[in-house]
């Protein structure tokens, strides 16, 4: 069995200047009480890899609002002013990574790459610093896996061996991140036993998740 714990419990784990991936996609599919419970513990100097930075009221943007992140790397700002005004002002360093490269990363750092090749940046800003490798004529740029300390998952439903189905849409990032982190959490609506999940409907397996965050453990 996996630890079933409370999601204040869950996050007690997480010191100040850990990596974070949050997976979710503007908030949807994202472990918003997970983020909720980080905030109220107080951690800061955190280094933060999600797509975006949510909205200044919800998700990763609760944490930017309360300057407890050191460092983003992200895809999307658009939503949340409060990233643009603190990146110009030296208040936050921001990585920009464009949204294929960003999940591409993760993937590869999940499953023990070295890095990938790709196309995107190549003659632009993206590209400075970066090593470009010739391939059949066409230029490449080497991006580095990412990987990171933990990583928040969201599912709907998620059984005691740690198995979590994510319906639809909300899969997007969750799942690559489950498998990238050194320490998986998952923040489920519901917890059955072992064997009630459908192993057909199983989109992020036990053997990436430590924990389970659970609203209703008392464990």
């Amino acid at each position: 069995m996996k630890q079933i714990c409370t999601l204040r419990a869950a996050v007690a784990q997480i010191t100040d200047c850990a990596s974070i991936m949050i997976g979710g996609f503007v908030c949807c599919g994202m472990a918003l009480r997970l983020i909720d419970a980080l905030l109220e513990q107080g951690t800061k100097e955190l280094t933060i890899i999600s797509n975006d930075a949510g909205y200044p009221d919800k998700g990763v943007g609760k944490l930017v609002g309360a300057n407890r992140i050191r460092k983003l790397i992200a895809s999307y700002l658009g939503p949340n002013p409060d990233v643009g005004r603190k990146m110009n002002s030296g208040e936050l360093l921001v990585e920009l990574v464009p949204q294929g490269t960003l999940a591409e990363r993760i993937r590869c750092g999940g499953a023990g790459l070295g890095g990938i090749l790709t196309p995107t940046g190549i003659g632009t800003e993206v590209e400075r610093g970066k090593q470009i490798i010739t391939v059949d004529g066409k230029q490449y740029l080497v991006e580095m896996p990412l990987r990171a300390d933990f990583s928040f998952v969201k599912a709907h439903v998620c059984d005691k061996m740690g198995n979590a189905f994510i319906a639809k849409s909300s899969k997007n990032f969750n799942v690559v991140m489950a498998m990238a982190a050194r320490h998986t959490i998952v923040e489920t609506d519901e917890l059955v036993e072992p064997g009630a999940l459908d192993p057909e409907r199983v989109s992020v397996p036990g053997v990436f998740v430590k924990t389970i965050a659970w609203s209703n453990s008392h464990e």
